[in-house]
């Protein structure tokens, strides 16, 4: 699986975990250069505390279209750190 954006990949892995119909991709997978730490969280039920990250390709920015869960409940221990893609970001083989 690939997450791309602006013709860059974004993330590259053959081993993404599906939950609720997203790809989560492990960190190593991702290319942390077009990563940007937000102050943005949500909370998921069953998940946890959700942070982002904005993706930044050239001079664009594409605000909190990464997610992952640092500290993950129990339920989603699977997930933890791992990173999942939207608005706009394309993931796809």
């Amino acid at each position: 699986m690939k997450a791309i954006w602006k013709d860059k990949v974004i993330a590259a892995s053959d081993n993404t975990i599906v939950v609720e119909s997203n790809h989560y991709f492990p960190p190593n997978a991702v290319d942390q250069q077009y990563l940007v730490k937000s102050d943005t969280h949500t909370t998921c039920p069953w998940k946890g505390e959700a942070s982002y990250y904005s993706i930044k390709v050239n001079d664009e920015q594409l605000e909190d279209a990464a997610w992952y869960y640092p500290s993950a409940s129990e339920k989603a221990k699977n997930i933890e750190n791992y990173i999942a893609f939207w608005k706009g970001v394309k993931v796809t083989e």
